[in-house]
């Protein structure tokens, strides 16, 4: 396929730490132990969509992601490495690299996305409608149980789930309405009499923007150009070309000065207008050609486009490490129900263990545990829906569950992990306590001290 690909691998989010730090950037935090940007290339692979450009955030964190897929993939994907400005967000990384960007589409992908999801699907959908944007769209992931968290109960429940509202055509082939979190909440409101009328949009709010998107090049170039304000590919462009796309004269005629002029009510009222227009037109197999011929004796539109939607089907997995409660999920998933994912073979005790790693006397490893190349742990330990990393050394009397242990961990006698993830290098003196925390690389927890719903880390120097 004629594509170039974009992989947006972030750099160190504010969101992951202290998961995430100069030494690891969020492109090689350990999923399984493997860094979570290699699912990403790997379903690229498999897709036979080799040509890449892997976009970094920060030129320290280029040079460690750069370093490892060179080690990783060489003779195997053609990949350039690009650092961008942190904090430019998805539609300023393109624009940063847009002058090498030179195929007729482009497939962008986030590079925190864990999914058996062939991209190769997306983009031949795209093609086959000639679209200007094709969207990747999943079942929403339920979150993890309470005690797999992070976060403590208290903080679970102030934050409410956010979701996206689609509107897609009767073949669920065409997106028709998109918004997001706290624009659902302020500014779209689609009244249900519209829809009764109608009956032939169909809104979901069940499925999740996997941010892998096929869009035509010079379409996208041109938009990221003109709307030099536009930050975000899911919260900006996207939306743009989705309310855009069957804009009538007289929709043309009003809507840039209340899209230039940022006046909030004009724009909501100028939405309901297009979502009213969209509805109304939806029941036409073919509403895109209605509208680029004209319709109701008017003038032939001087823009139409289509704006289409790919959606998985619902046994594929499908999740974005966006978060540290997604961290946990993905680890908890790879080595549990989605454990094909991982690329390991399990045992038939259904847990990985490497043949290097040592065990203690009367020490168990349940199902859906990991432990890593060369770790020991010593006697009547017990590890329960845990990933633990490389070269560990972990005492005796040592209960980690629901938790991720990353590389070189020293954990000692008569400490209990639950719910936590702890960083490379970090040691753990005896008898430590920790319930739904996460500890920062490098960090000494001492002797005896005990933790809830904290985040322990060094400070940045």
């Amino acid at each position: 396929m004629d594509f170039q690909v974009v992989v947006l691998a972030g750099g160190t989010s504010k969101k992951l730490v202290p998961l995430v730090s100069k030494e690891v950037p969020k492109a090689l935090l350990p999923v399984a132990n493997r860094p979570v940007l290699s699912y990403v290339l790997e379903q690229l692979e498999l897709s036979n969509l080799k040509d890449l450009i892997v976009v970094v955030e920060g030129q320290d964190a280029a040079l460690r992601v750069g370093g490892w897929i060179s080690g990783a993939y060489v003779d195997r994907l053609h990949v350039e490495v690009a650092a961008v400005p942190e904090d430019v967000g998805t539609a300023g990384a393109l624009r940063a690299i847009a002058r090498h960007l030179t195929a007729k589409d482009i497939l962008v992908v986030t590079g925190d996305l864990v999914s058996d999801v062939p991209p190769g699907a997306v983009a031949a959908v795209h093609r086959r409608h000639d679209a200007v944007v094709t969207t990747m769209l999943c079942s929403a992931p339920v979150g993890g149980p309470a005690e797999s968290g992070a976060s403590s109960g208290k903080d679970k429940i102030k934050k409410p789930r956010r979701y996206n509202i689609i509107g897609l055509d009767s073949t669920k082939q065409f997106l028709l309405h998109i918004a997001t979190g706290a624009e659902v909440e302020k500014e779209i409101r689609i009244q249900k009499t519209i829809l009764q009328a109608v009956g032939q949009m169909e809104i979901q709010s069940d499925l999740m923007d996997a941010h892998m998107y096929a869009f035509k090049r010079s379409i996208l170039q041109e938009v990221l150009h003109e709307k030099d304000k536009f930050q975000s590919l899911q919260q900006d462009v996207l939306p743009y070309l989705v309310r855009s796309q069957l804009k009538s004269e007289v929709l043309l005629n009003n809507s840039p000065q209340s899209e230039e002029n940022g006046n909030e009510k004009a724009g909501s009222q100028n939405s309901h207008v297009i979502i009213s227009e969209i509805l109304a037109n939806a029941s036409t197999p073919s509403f895109h050609e209605l509208y680029a011929s004209g319709h109701n004796g008017s003038a032939p539109v001087r823009r139409t486009h289509k704006c289409c939607a790919y959606i998985a089907s619902n046994n594929k997995y499908c999740a974005r490490l966006n978060s540290i409660q997604a961290f946990c999920d993905i680890n908890r998933d790879v080595i549990g129900e989605a454990n094909y994912l991982s690329g390991y073979s399990f045992s038939a005790h259904n847990n990985i263990i490497h043949p290097s790693a040592q065990l203690g006397s009367k020490t168990t490893v349940g199902p859906h545990c990991m432990l890593g190349e060369g770790s020991q742990m010593g006697d009547k330990c017990s590890v329960k829906r845990s990933v633990i990393g490389r070269h560990c050394r972990i005492g005796s009397n040592v209960k980690v569950v629901n938790s991720v242990i990353m590389n070189h961990v020293t954990v000692g006698d008569g400490c209990s992990i639950q719910g936590s993830v702890i960083c490379s290098n970090v040691q753990l003196q005896e008898r430590v306590v920790l319930k739904d925390c996460q500890v920062g690389a490098g960090f000494v927890v001492t002797a005896g001290s005990e933790y809830k719903g904290e985040s322990l880390a060094r400070k940045e120097k």
